[in-house]
């Protein structure tokens, strides 16, 4: 995962084979805990998604996010580094939890920079991220899922995992538009600035789990 200071990055990535890896409510939070933990110290959170089976992140960087460090034989940036420890601590979590063993995850999250040549996808990837669970037929409205950032923007839940002024400031969002403009139609050819080419067909078309839809009521940001 290769990161610069003061950009905005879409992170991502989905259980190993597009396994399940949230089977519960105490999964979500407990993967929001470690994210919290080890990944928040090292960025501002500007929106996120956990669906059944793969999460989505848009960060914005600072100096300490592409900050390197010596891990054993290799050279990660400290961003880098929390999203590996997220995987693994949460990895082992569910392996203990499910008597499972084996990789629950595909591979190292990746990251992708919203910023691309003349550009700015970043509100792309701030209103995709929110539309997954409806795209992927898990709720029919955004208002249902708990398990993103969409209800904390759209005054549903006051959830702090994510920065509102900064959101405002590096994105434009604006509270009196959001909601009408997060049911806005995404261009598909607009989507694929914010994946890395390999990943486009994999995962830039949500997968749900069938008979999971999470919607309890559970408030996930701990």
């Amino acid at each position: 995962m290769k990161i610069i200071a003061d950009d905005i990055y879409h992170i991502y990535n989905q259980g190993n084979n597009q396994e399940t890896i949230f089977y519960t409510d105490e999964d979500y939070i407990q993967f929001l805990t470690i994210f919290r933990r080890v990944v928040q110290p090292h960025c501002s959170v500007l929106a996120y998604c956990l669906m059944p089976n793969h999460f989505h992140f848009l960060l914005y960087t600072t100096d300490d996010s592409a900050k390197v460090k010596r891990i054993g034989n290799i050279d990660s940036c400290e961003l880098s580094n929390g999203f590996r420890l997220l995987q693994s601590s949460y990895a082992q979590y569910v392996n203990k939890k499910y008597n499972r063993s084996g990789s629950l995850f595909r591979q190292k999250a990746k990251a992708k920079s919203t910023s691309e040549g003349t550009g700015e996808y970043h509100a792309i990837a701030f209103h995709y991220i929110h539309q997954n669970p409806v795209k992927a037929g898990l709720v029919k409205r955004l208002e249902d899922w708990p398990y993103s950032s969409f209800i904390d923007y759209a005054g549903i839940r006051k959830g702090s995992l994510c920065n509102q002024l900064l959101a405002e400031e590096r994105i434009g969002f604006n509270k009196n538009n959001f909601i009408r403009q997060s049911y806005d139609e995404i261009d598909p050819e607009l989507v694929q600035h914010i994946y890395d080419k390999r990943d486009w067909n994999i995962l830039s078309h949500p997968v749900g789990t069938e008979g999971q839809t999470g919607c309890d009521g559970t408030e996930p940001t701990v």
